[in-house]
């Protein structure tokens, strides 16, 4: 019998092997986004967090769309076609930097480009998704409203037609990217039911005042959309889709992001606590020496490496066209909350030091405060997943 092949070493980076699960061209994708991140983020999110803007953007969009990173799950339209797990692999190492350039490029690809690609016309698509691809154009994505979050049918913005126009009236709340947008797509209720918009934000009567006092997501632009009688012509509308799934198919693509961005968030923080852990020094010792700590670096590496196993499963599935919307839920559900757990265990681990922005752990910690609760809190995954379980709708 021929001697069994001996086990690669173990590797505290990749303690369960995962990236044998990955391909020469997924490693391509992650090492490139990770390296313009290592360039072009890291070096200064922390004074653009602490200051509460994110200078540049639209230079930083044009540089993620000349990497590929702006709707590069979609095909065609000068978008970059990556597979399902190569775009997780992106939204993983861009939140590993900060969850607000993360949310840049989800709202961008998941959201705006997305909903486009999807719904729109040929004339829509060939009009803005190549200038979105390329970062030439930002997008934001108008669904939440200021008395209507969880519970979108609610919602009071207003489309009615005008001879062949259409008017929109309403407010759109807690919208990334809202005053850099070149174009809205934004969501309104019609005679015929609810109704995506196209809607470039030069259009007067649009307005988008950014949203300030933030201690979340602090990096990253968030606005309100206020639309005050917008006229637009009878292209405008999305013509593929009425009712609430549209928005809420646009919504599955971008949850599935945050599945696998969170868990960049949490490696971060784990990678932080893990360097220090070695190097920080109590009663004569690096106090990873001791028994308690490391406890705590082994139940952190346990939850982070299974959510990227079930971010990696998830995106094989989504590549085969078999991933249903309870399973986003699922992932989203476990790993945001494992995220923060993570985040908040390694800040007990580097102590004082923890609060402090010369390491990251707080700034995720914060951050993902946001993620927890958008695109579907906790509560409404729960009940998705209950339902799902059960067959029973809790809901109302």
């Amino acid at each position: 019998m021929s001697a069994s092949p001996k086990p690669p070493a173990f590797d505290p980076a990749d303690p369960l092997g995962l990236d044998d699960l990955l391909d020469p061209e997924d490693l391509a994708v992650r090492d490139t986004v990770r390296s313009w991140a290592a360039d072009r983020v890291l070096p200064y999110v922390a004074d653009w967090y602490e200051k509460g803007e994110l200078p540049g953007i639209r230079e930083l969009a044009r540089e993620l769309g000349s990497i590929g990173a702006l709707g590069m799950s979609l095909t065609g339209y000068g978008c970059a076609g990556a597979s399902s797990v190569q775009y997780g692999l992106a939204c993983l190492e861009l939140e590993a930097a900060d969850s607000g350039i993360r949310s840049l490029v989800s709202v961008q690809g998941s959201l705006a480009m997305y909903a486009i690609h999807r719904y729109g016309s040929e004339e829509q698509k060939t009009e803005w998704l190549p200038r979105m691809a390329s970062g030439e154009v930002i997008g934001c994505f108008g669904l939440t409203e200021p008395d209507h979050g969880s519970d979108p049918a609610g919602m009071r913005t207003f489309a009615k037609r005008d001879g062949d126009d259409w008017v929109l009236s309403g407010r759109k709340m807690w919208i990334t990217n809202g005053s850099v947008a070149g174009v809205a797509v934004v969501w309104a209720r019609t005679e015929d039911g609810i109704r995506g918009f196209v809607v470039p934000t030069d259009s007067p009567g649009f307005s988008a005042p950014e949203i300030k006092h933030k201690w979340s997501l602090r990096a990253s632009v968030t606005s309100e959309l206020v639309l005050d009688d917008v006229r637009l012509p009878a292209d405008a509308v999305l013509p593929e889709v009425t009712g609430l799934r549209g928005p809420l198919g646009c919504l599955s693509h971008a949850r599935y992001g945050i599945v696998w961005g969170s868990m960049g968030a949490a490696r971060s923080s784990f990678e932080a606590a893990l360097d220090y852990a070695r190097t920080r020094e109590q009663f004569g010792r690096p106090i990873g020496g001791f028994q308690l700590t490391q406890a705590k670096l082994a139940d952190m590496a346990v939850e982070l490496h299974k959510g990227i196993l079930l971010a990696h499963h998830l995106g094989r599935r989504m590549d085969a066209g078999r991933l249903r919307p309870e399973q986003i839920s699922f992932g989203k559900l476990n790993n945001v909350r494992e995220a923060i757990e993570i985040c908040r265990t390694a800040r007990t681990i580097l102590g004082a030091n923890g609060i402090s922005l010369e390491y990251p752990v707080m700034r995720h910690a914060t951050n993902l405060e946001s993620v927890l609760t958008y695109e579907g809190t906790v509560e409404m995954h729960q009940l998705v997943l209950g339902k799902a379980l059960t067959g029973l709708d809790a809901f109302r």
